[in-house]
């Protein structure tokens, strides 16, 4: 039986940097992954959607870069060519997480682990007939699609009419109707890409606003600016079957229908916490995600869980830095992680950021604050390449301390911009030393500096 001090179950962002980071620490690892390095994000998931966003991008600013002074004839997107650049992109990181695997001298098991349970000195587990042990145990298996009990959903995605976004990523041909279900990140992301690019699409969603838990203002803002790009919205409507090419839903009451090509089931997605022999140790769980203490640790000792399987924040760069603090922990360095600061991204065009409260989680805790807004248009680079268009940069201030509670941007480069505001609030620097910073001009990130110096 092959021995380590750390088995990692799950090769996606909180297991590859786990396992670097440990072995750089001077533990022995074994890494499991039943399918490719880099997990979800990697392969279906950040990176590949990202790769579709920018194609696009180019595209819509070939056929309008008129108001620029730019003119492009006969302008067309391949869609079958950006999918197939979509997989080099896939392929040439996926390979660099495997040559980082392999300096660090990671053993990568490519199969699934399952915990056989424990043993004198640790845990076991099993692939293909192999037993491993160890004597830590990082679980990172991350998350899967959801999928609800709607009718004739399930029979949608075995005849391929309804797809997650495992799916939709590789479809080689542009479908002429696309309805979205569900108006959170990965639903509006998958909109302005096939929108973009010539799709009609719809997206229904159950709340009464699109983008989750996103700023209830920037919200409304990006509904309104992908509206603009012909994007359908129906709020406030429950489906309720899929049937043939068509998808009905309820909105007040009624019932109504919206007939399509091809259906993208985005409604979120859940950690993944069976088939893998998790009960064996008797990991506790609750609402369907692993519970973990901020150095990720389970109750059981030496057994951590990191990633999308705790259901905190699943986003892949919290999965890193929550793999960063848990093998810290398991190396006796002084840390833990922090929730407060952790940045969000819809790619969008315009793109929508955000870090920390916003207005309706601030006044749902009771916090005191002062919202301060300036359009984007107060930033010189902003105009420069935005004709006509406008965003949004809004701080939420606590007078008391002075302190920066949260920051949201709607615009271009906001994605760029947002990691600074994390920084500010993880700072905790009043904003009367913020205003001292030197921000580089011309750039749309000086809008932080017109908000604050608005305050």
């Amino acid at each position: 039986m092959d021995k380590y001090d750390l088995i990692i179950l799950g090769g996606g962002p909180a297991g590859y940097l786990a396992a670097e980071r440990a072995a750089a620490g001077g533990l022995t690892v074994a890494l499991f992954e039943k399918r490719a390095l880099g997990g979800v994000c990697l392969n279906e998931g950040c990176i590949p959607s990202k790769t579709l966003l920018n194609s696009a991008k180019i595209y819509d600013h070939a056929l309008h870069g008129e108001a620029y002074g730019v003119t492009a004839k006969e302008v067309a997107i391949d869609h079958g060519l950006v999918v197939a650049r979509k997989g080099k992109v896939v392929k040439i990181l996926v390979a660099g997480v495997g040559a980082k695997m392999k300096s660090h001298k990671v053993n990568v098991v490519k199969a699934l682990g399952s915990i056989k349970g424990k043993s004198d000195s640790g845990f076991i587990v099993e692939a293909d007939g192999a037993e491993y042990e160890a004597s830590r145990l990082l679980i990172a298996t991350g998350s899967e699609p959801v999928v609800p009990p709607i009718p004739g959903v399930k029979e949608g995605l075995e005849s391929g009419y309804v797809m997650t976004n495992r799916e939709i990523l590789d479809l080689k041909k542009l479908p002429e109707r696309l309805i979205v279900i569900g108006g959170g990140v990965i639903g509006l992301e998958m909109a302005a890409y096939f929108s973009t690019v010539g799709t009609k699409v719809t997206v229904i969603e159950m709340l009464d606003k699109i983008a989750g838990p996103t700023d209830g203002e920037i919200s409304t803002l990006l509904l309104k600016e992908m509206m603009k790009k012909g994007v359908d919205f129906r709020l406030g409507c429950k489906v309720t079957g899929v049937t043939g090419s068509t998808v009905e839903y309820e909105k007040a009451g009624k019932t109504e229908a919206v007939e399509a090509d091809a259906v993208l089931l985005s409604i979120g997605r859940r950690p993944v916490i069976s088939g893998f022999g998790l009960e064996s140790i008797g990991v506790y769980t609750e609402k369907g995600a692993i519970v973990t203490d901020d150095n990720l640790r389970t109750n059981i000792p030496n057994v951590y869980a990191a990633g999308d399987v705790n259901g905190k924040i699943m986003l892949a760069h919290t999965a890193y830095r929550e793999a960063e603090a848990a093998v810290n922990h398991m190396l006796g360095k002084r840390d833990h992680m922090r929730y407060d600061a952790v940045p969000s991204v819809i790619y969008t065009a315009p793109e929508a950021a955000s870090v920390g409260e916003t207005e309706e989680s601030a006044a749902e805790k009771g916090l005191d604050y002062k919202a301060v807004k300036v359009s984007m248009r107060y930033a010189g680079r902003f105009v420069a390449e935005n004709d006509k268009a406008d965003g949004l940069c809004k701080l939420l201030i606590e007078p008391e301390t002075d302190r920066i509670l949260g920051v949201h941007l709607l615009g271009s480069y906001a994605s760029e911009i947002i990691y600074g505001a994390a920084m500010m609030i993880e700072s905790r620097w009043p904003v009367k030393d913020l205003k001292e910073l030197v921000f580089p001009h011309p750039t749309v990130s000086e809008i932080i500096r017109e908000a604050l110096f608005a305050y």
